[in-house]
């Protein structure tokens, strides 16, 4: 009879900060690997560890302990010690799409400075699967993916049912939206399920009876998974011993120590035929709803808007405009790669999630601002680069050129501003700093008419927003530093549709004749439109907003309500009273800010009164890790003012209305929402996701007993019927609801707890959130149909990314005044990154599909084919580069233009 054989993987589930500081968990690792090199060459018979699919605990490991880099590295080549292959252990969905492909990136090349990684997706603890996963793992080389959650083992006792999200077995074929199907390896009793072995012969029997029994009950051979570790779990020291003495107890099962590697060849080597087969995204859409954790999309918000922020700015600004304005030699990888390492070490699932104590968090700013500043430095760069290469000098003698350039992989038009320097005194110039000063003053007060205009001489529309006499400092590449001081001119201004990747130039000049900035339009406050919206503000301060082509008008819009929250950094749970605080119960006010040929601006005020925190039975409760389930606080019958300011902008050519909330938070245990009632006739809404747009049902399953349906988004959320729809955009706003009664959209703010939450009590006073938050979002109408959806998608994605502007000099250039670095002209195409190759002199263009219907893919970039490649920008041979799959991720390497001119034009 053939044994059944038992692979034992010692490993550790290394959270890098959580329920401690970084630096406490730190010193645990050092004495980790500390006691792994010892024991490598105490125990002849120890097979290996598996380090936890992630390569940074190398990186901290070696900060502390440098001199045993050589020992380290030895181990790792002798298969004793299993790295990679990511960089971090990263939540899927808080993080973008390049975020998740520069972590496979960069896990993979620094694990192959030691060795081979491990070749074996590893999400044993993230907060829900991304549904692109399979695509990705392929596009990664990747043939399996191991998971702890989001799938239902049924058991041999209680087969598959029609559910979508179930498994007879632990192992499980899972297919994503394109296709693509890989093997999944599900932890059906955890990862800790063969956790402390013991030696002594009664324990052990005891301990393997029960264990033998759960992994038999899913494993669909007789390879069976035994993962002997847990969360900061040490080594077990005597492992070897214990395998001994199971052997001796079990005659029937060889028990061995072992590695992913040798279990994956021997699981593959004996599946059945009969495996289940997963789709899409494994959320625990099939449970009770409680323990999703989609909430940690809320906790901590400030921390998703510091996120999206340095992504946009290394994704979106820096690696493009490096990309366009630097020949192959020039390209900083090496402060870009510093830059995404400094982002990645945020991304593990209890750092992003906003799920761990106070100073863990405390030490994410810190880090989200260096990752952000390097970013600058290479975009502030790269953009002064490219502006001396654009001809600026058909403008007239005099005129102060400025540069505006689209670096999102979308058409793109709006509002933006720039700062011009009309005149300037460096220190070293005639008179002291004083006398300059006051001359430059005398000039700003003597500026004569002005006017911007286009590089055919066109005025363009704009509005002085301020002027002032300021200092600044050069710093020279080849010289010490110019202080100066300058006549600043801040002029805001309306982008007509700049296509992806171009560039447009304009300038500040005096004007032929004295004339106004901009002439003022007559507005009513209360009442804004174009030709494609009319927005109503209603008495009661919610909006009524009306489109003007179809001629559907929805009601209830921008309609503020915070609850009572008695749940943690991980769930939400609202107060036993149960009861909603809308804005529309509460006084607003309303102003005219600006209307002109720019655009149209309306403040709103909401002056809400809401509990100042939950009763004092919460604190209890929580002191008493009473389970959240099982709460009964209510809130707190002493209430105070929050007041939402809200600045509501339409432009003259814009589809789009833009949001942007302010407000002063001192309020504890709460959520805050902001409300936009459709009343659309559909079951399904389509959300920014990663690497793709998700459909999700606006109701949950028959099992879902969570009074809430919290869900993850990137960028937007959208709902539609055949004839209307709503786009609703966000920044840094990552956790969304459909009301199903009405098909409300419910974008969560704000959400304030006093603790942690899971395995014990964790007070965390800085998750109160407490201060000045601004939140921007947007909304867009759509008549249901897929071109104008597939649109309000992409302008959602790119009112994400700022105009990149920079004021320059008339001078010559090789590339003329306005076009574009490549030619992009397929509205389904999402484009995530615009970079230099990693391995090569070309670059590369990476995006995905929006929708599920094949469509050609047109880019045009100096006449040349490109080549499709995967995330490691090896050949895709049997790709083709001019077609783009339904739900397809695409990654086209093009080699460098010839001339610099060869841009597209």
């Amino acid at each position: 009879m053939t044994k059944k054989k038992v692979f034992i993987i010692s490993h550790s589930h290394w959270d890098r900060e959580w329920y401690m500081p970084f630096e406490q968990h730190h010193m645990r690792l050092v004495t980790l690997i500390d006691d792994l090199l010892d024991l490598f060459k105490n125990d002849p018979d120890f097979d290996s560890f598996h380090l936890d699919g992630q390569m940074i605990a190398l990186d901290d490991y070696l900060a502390v302990r440098p001199e045993r880099k050589p020992e380290l590295a030895a181990a790792i080549r002798a298969g004793k010690l299993q790295i990679g292959p990511f960089y971090i252990l990263q939540d899927d969905f808080l993080i973008s799409p390049e975020s998740n492909v520069r972590n496979m990136v960069i896990g993979r090349d620094e694990a192959r400075q030691y060795g081979q990684e491990v070749s074996l997706g590893y999400f044993p603890d993230t907060f829900g699967n991304m549904g692109q996963t399979p695509q990705m793992m392929a596009l990664a080389n990747l043939k399996t993916a191991a998971f702890g959650r989001g799938v239902t083992p049924t058991g041999f006792n209680n087969q598959v049912s029609d559910a979508d999200y179930e498994s007879q077995y632990s192992e499980m074929w899972w297919q994503g939206p394109d296709g693509t199907k890989i093997l999944g390896l599900l932890f059906a009793n955890w990862y800790s399920n063969g956790n402390e072995i013991p030696v002594e012969r009664t324990a052990a029997k005891a301990f393997w009876d029960q264990k033998l029994a759960d992994a038999e009950k899913f494993a669909s051979t007789d390879n069976l998974l035994m993962m002997n570790g847990v969360d900061h779990e040490p080594v077990q020291q005597d492992v070897t011993a214990a395998i001994k003495v199971a052997n001796e107890l079990y005659p029937d099962y060889e028990f061995v120590q072992s590695n992913f590697p040798d279990y994956l060849q021997a699981l593959s080597a004996t599946l059945p035929a009969d495996l289940s087969t997963i789709h899409g995204e494994l959320t625990s859409q099939e449970t009770d709803g409680w323990y999703t954790l989609a909430n940690t999309a809320s906790s901590r918000v400030y921390l998703k808007q510091e996120n999206t922020r340095t992504e946009r700015l290394l994704e979106n600004q820096a690696e493009p405009l490096a990309t366009m304005a630097y020949p192959a030699g020039d390209y900083p990888h090496d402060r870009l790669r510093y830059a995404w390492k400094l982002l990645l070490q945020n991304h593990p699932h209890d750092s992003i999630c906003g799920c761990s104590v106070d100073e863990v968090h405390r030490e994410m700013l810190t880090r989200y601002a260096k990752s952000q500043e390097v970013a600058r430095f290479v975009a502030q760069d790269a953009l002064a680069t490219l502006a001396a290469k654009i001809t600026t000098n058909n403008f007239v003698p005099g005129a102060r050129p400025f540069i505006v350039v689209n670096t999102s992989g979308y058409a793109k038009g709006g509002l933006t501003e720039v700062t011009v320097a009309w005149a300037r005194r460096n220190f070293s110039d005639a008179g002291t700093i004083q006398e300059q000063r006051a001359e430059l003053e005398q000039e700003l007060a003597a500026l004569p008419p002005l006017e911007v205009v286009n590089a055919q001489g066109e005025p363009v529309p704009y509005r002085l927003v301020s002027k002032a006499v300021n200092f600044h400092y050069d710093l020279p590449k080849d010289g010490f530093r110019v202080p100066y001081q300058s006549i600043d001119l801040t002029l805001a201004f309306s982008v007509t549709t700049l296509p992806a990747f171009g560039w447009k130039t304009l300038a500040l000049q005096a004007a032929a004749t004295p004339a106004a900035p901009i002439a003022p339009v007559e507005a009513n406050p209360r009442e804004i439109s174009n030709a494609w919206v009319k927005l109503v503000v209603e008495a009661d301060g919610s909006l009524t907003i009306t489109n003007r082509e179809t001629g559907r008008s929805y009601h209830q819009m921008l309609v503020f309500e915070d609850t009572g929250d008695m749940g943690n950094e991980y769930i939400y749970r609202q107060t036993a009273d149960n009861q909603a605080i809308l804005s529309t119960d509460f006084p607003s006010h309303v102003r005219l800010i600006h209307a002109d040929g720019v655009g149209t601006e309306i403040e709103l005020v909401n002056e809400l009164q809401i509990p100042v925190a939950a009763d004092a039975t919460l604190a209890k409760e929580a002191q008493a890790v009473v389970d959240i389930t099982a709460r009964t606080a209510h809130r707190s019958p002493t209430v105070a003012p929050l007041t939402i300011t809200t600045r509501i902008r339409l432009g003259q050519y814009s589809r789009q209305i833009k949001f942007e909330s302010h407000l002063n938070n001192q309020m504890d245990d709460h959520r805050l929402r902001v409300r936009f009632t459709t009343a659309l006739n559909t079951t399904v809404n389509a959300t920014d996701s990663i690497y793709e747009t998700a459909v999700r049902p606006n109701r949950p399953a028959a099992t879902w007993q969570n009074p809430t349906n919290p869900q993850h988004q990137q960028a937007f959320t959208s709902l539609a019927d055949d004839h209307d729809g709503v786009t609703i955009g966000n920044f840094g706003l990552n956790e969304y609801e459909i009301l199903p009664a009405d098909n409300t959209i419910a974008l969560t703010l704000l959400r304030c707890v006093g603790e942690m939450g899971d395995w014990g009590y964790f007070p965390t006073p800085e998750a109160q959130c407490h201060g000045d938050f601004t939140f921007h979002y947007s909304l867009e109408l759509t008549d249901g149909s897929q071109t104008q959806r597939y649109r309000s998608y992409q302008r959602a994605r790119n009112a994400q990314v700022p105009f990149s502007v920079i004021a320059t000099d008339r001078h010559a250039g090789l590339l003329p005044t306005n076009g574009q670095y490549l030619e992009l002209n397929t509205d389904t195409f999402a484009v995530t990154s615009l970079k230099r190759a990693n391995a090569s002199t070309g670059w590369t263009l990476r995006g995905y599909n929006l929708g599920q219907t094949a469509t050609d893919l047109a880019v045009q970039c100096c006449g040349q084919t490109p080549r499709a490649v995967n995330f490691f920008e090896e050949p895709l041979t049997a790709t083709p580069v001019d077609q783009l799959a339904p739900a397809e991720i695409k990654t086209l390497l093009f080699a460098d233009c010839s001339q610099p001119t060869d841009h597209c034009e």
